[in-house]
């Protein structure tokens, strides 16, 4: 494994370092962070999470798309990140792009090592982007979904167990249930 760079980078050159570099990583003001291993609980959890959001895009017949996690979401000059599964809209991306530059839904799967961050940092970071409506914090250990939204100038939060989430824009609807791996 190659150590991680020393110095401080612009995401134009964290996505140049990270073409050589295989492996899950984040760029946070400029310095890169290796992601952590994940459990299977978390696994599955975020592969339930995808393929949640791509059938209800199908479902809304709506042009987007859902992505896995591996896709960078560029907050600014200097912090990307690669959220578990997102969704797009408007023509699609280029087969060998690695960047998404209009997410409109984010989703981070938490884990306990990750929920802080996730809660304070990345809420900030994602709502920098002025494409992003929606971004939710899946937590499969309490079966929970945080659900941050746009709303004005600025975010309505809600926690939600059950039913179902309605993402406008784009127009999906997504049951709660269908987030989470089968117990």
């Amino acid at each position: 494994m190659k150590p991680l760079p020393q110095t401080r980078m612009s995401v134009d050159e964290y996505l140049a370092w990270s073409e050589d570099n295989p492996g899950r990583y984040e760029l946070v003001q400029g310095e890169v962070y290796a992601v952590a291993a994940e459990r299977a609980r978390h696994a599955r959890t975020r592969v339930a999470v995808f393929d949640a959001l791509r059938s209800a895009v199908r479902s809304a017949g709506v042009a987007c798309e859902a992505m896995p996690d591996g896709m960078t979401v560029r907050v600014d000059t200097r912090t990307t990140y690669e959220p578990d599964a997102l969704v797009y809209c408007g023509p699609r991306i280029h087969p060998d792009a690695v960047e998404v530059k209009n997410p409109v839904i984010v989703v981070e799967v938490s884990l306990p090592s990750t929920r802080r961050t996730d809660a304070s940092e990345k809420l900030t970071g994602y709502f920098q982007v002025p494409s992003i409506h929606h971004y939710l914090m899946v937590d499969p250990d309490r079966r929970t979904v945080v659900h941050h939204r746009r709303a004005g100038d600025g975010t309505e939060t809600a926690f939600v167990q059950d039913g179902t989430l309605v993402l406008d824009p784009p127009g999906l609807e997504l049951p709660v249930a269908s987030l989470f791996e089968e117990p």
